[in-house]
């Protein structure tokens, strides 16, 4: 499923002739496993059915990741995603709740981890027993409000809160370690007392056993550190920062497309 949704990004991407390409590819295994395994409760018939998980995309400038996961949950037509990049398409570069199944607008960075704190909080005053995810980029890790989330996230025992850094270590300045370093994340969020994990962001086996392993009823909010590979998937975009904002030319969407269907053919048989 993560590759047909790889093979569907860069087709739609070509096709806007915009896009984050290279986070959503680095993100796109953790965004399948999320609504295909490890979400509960959710239904494109009923969006906002009051039990189901909530998930925030905090970095919201790799929305076409989730667009075409949603279309491929079947929350979004394909004839909508086709719109993309065209005038009057209510699909934006950045998440907006007009589009059936996204909770929150969202992309100006740092303000993802808040919102899904009060949804986390809510459900603890409510009594429901619903999950919320939230999905950060590692340079988006150097937004102060962050840091204040994440005390209140300890204050408040969320753990039914789950927070996800997408580690491909490129942000659109270049290396994260130059523009503004973040190791040791895994020491930094233990001390403010959550509840931290690392895993292979890009092997969606370590990905799935990760979020298994997680205990909801340990007092404490979670940190999955997921570490990938800017543009994964696609061998000439791989750990390069053009492509955090590169459009494809023809031949190029034509050699990614033909990359991913041969893995696709491969896991088919």
């Amino acid at each position: 499923m993560a590759e047909r949704n790889r093979k569907r990004l860069v087709e739609v991407v070509y096709k806007a002739k915009a896009g984050h390409i290279g986070g959503d590819l680095s993100c796109l295994n953790v965004m399948t496993a999320l609504y295909f395994d490890v979400m509960r409760g959710l239904d494109p018939k009923e969006p906002k059915a009051p039990g189901r998980d909530r998930f925030v995309l905090s970095k919201g400038h790799c929305v076409e990741a989730l667009y075409v996961t949603l279309e491929a949950k079947g929350f979004l037509a394909s004839d909508v995603l086709d719109t993309l990049g065209q005038f009057g398409s209510v699909l934006s570069g950045h998440p907006t709740i007009e589009v059936p199944g996204i909770e929150v607008n969202s992309g100006a960075l740092g303000h993802g981890l808040s919102v899904g704190i009060g949804m986390a909080l809510a459900a603890k005053m409510d009594g429901k027993d619903y999950r919320t995810f939230v999905l950060m980029g590692d340079g988006e890790q150097g937004e102060g409000s962050i840091y204040e989330a994440a005390m209140a996230a300890h204050r408040y025992r969320l753990d039914n809160l789950v927070a996800i850094i997408d580690r491909n270590h490129l942000q659109i300045s270049g290396d994260t370690e130059d523009v503004m370093p973040l190791d040791s994340i895994v020491e930094r969020w233990t001390a403010f007392g959550w509840d931290v994990a690392e895993m292979n962001g890009d092997s969606m086996a370590d990905i799935l056993t990760a979020f298994a392993a997680i205990d909801y009823h340990n007092s404490k909010p979670h940190l999955l550190v997921s570490h990938t590979t800017k543009g994964r998937g696609v061998s000439f975009m791989e750990g390069i920062a053009k492509w955090h904002h590169g459009v494809l030319n023809e031949q190029q969407c034509l050699d990614a497309v033909a990359e991913i269907e041969e893995r696709i053919k491969s896991l088919e048989d």
